[in-house]
């Protein structure tokens, strides 16, 4: 299976607007793009380094706008939290998917803000459980006609849906601990974490197949969604980039592979979680993910949504055919 590229779509923060959704999807689709990817929250608060407006519209708005107006591109979730009933996100997606068709990408994790769960009264709860039990109520909504579910934190009977999903969408794990790669094993088809530096990935991906095996599971899906700027020289892109920020906020991850310098201290520390520069930069940053077998790769660009069309232009028509061309076998 080759790799397959995404965007992340403008539906946050001071540059989301409306036009730059739909009409960077439909042009997306016509460069040859796979996919287009929202985030998720409640109350949004964004990250120290994305700056402070709370600009935010409700990802499934966005993919449903985008999927009437586009034809083939994948819709992508990157990830959804889990501060919705799960019968009603089951009943979302699969709403979703009879509108649009078979093109969803959806994955999930734990969120990162305390503040969006306590704003619902279910602060106290242990949100891996609550995700686990999540993907067991989606599965049994999206193949069986009448169920029920009896768990720690969701018990009810006598529910279904109809239409069921034909087929039921693959669930990816969203997250970049060792812990993300446990639980996606344990119960779910892929592992998707966000921008992630490319030593950690790789430890991850080892640890991912290493353990498939070992359980006689096939291969999960891998992908990541590193942050881009790009532009006619890497000095240019960088300068898009709040660099100070991602290399702070690369200092907190306790479970990120540290640089050989023992710290985050330059914007080379954050290889594969940035990726700057002109057209052949990117490519050749790209090529690394590839090199380790990567699936799905979405391109995040946070930073340059004010550049918006001519980024998708120049990773379209400068990028794109290259990568299509470097293929390599799957590991």
């Amino acid at each position: 299976m080759p790799t397959e590229y995404g965007l992340l779509l403008p539906h946050f923060g001071e540059q989301t607007s409306v036009e730059k959704i739909i009409e960077g999807s439909k042009k997306a689709e016509r460069l040859g793009f796979d996919s287009v990817f929202v985030r998720d929250h409640l109350l949004f608060h964004p990250h120290g380094m994305e700056g402070t407006d709370n600009t935010f519209v409700d990802p499934f708005v966005v993919l449903a706008a985008v999927g009437a107006v586009t034809k083939k591109i994948k819709l992508g979730t990157g990830s959804l939290i889990p501060h919705r009933h799960p019968l009603l996100l089951a009943l979302m997606i699969s709403s979703l998917q009879y509108v649009c068709g078979d093109r969803l990408v959806m994955s999930l994790g734990l969120g990162n803000f305390q503040h969006e769960f306590d704003a619902i009264g279910t602060g106290e709860w242990k949100r891996d459980e609550v995700v686990e039990e999540q993907v067991a109520i989606l599965r049994k909504a999206w193949t069986e006609p009448h169920f029920a579910f009896e768990g720690k934190y969701y018990r009810f009977s006598d529910a279904g849906f109809k239409p069921l999903p034909s087929p039921p969408p693959k669930i990816w794990y969203a997250g970049g601990t060792p812990a993300s790669v446990r639980r996606a094993l344990a119960y779910c088809d892929g592992w998707l974490p966000g921008r992630i530096t490319l030593a950690t990935y790789r430890k991850r991906v080892e640890k991912l197949r290493s353990d498939a095996d070992g359980q006689g599971r096939p291969r999960l899906l891998e992908g990541c969604i590193p942050i881009t700027t790009i532009d006619v020289d890497r000095e240019r892109a960088l300068r898009k980039v709040n660099i100070k920020g991602l290399l702070s906020s690369a200092e907190t991850q306790k479970f990120w592979v540290k640089p050989p310098s023992g710290s985050f201290s330059k914007p080379e520390d954050l290889e594969g979680s940035l990726i700057a520069g002109n057209p052949d930069d990117v490519v050749r940053e790209v090529e690394k993910y590839l090199e380790v077998g990567i699936d799905h790769l979405v391109f995040d660009f946070r930073f340059a949504f004010d550049e918006w069309d001519r980024s998708i232009e120049l990773l379209g028509t400068e990028v794109l055919p290259r990568l299509r061309k470097l293929q390599p076998e799957r590991k």
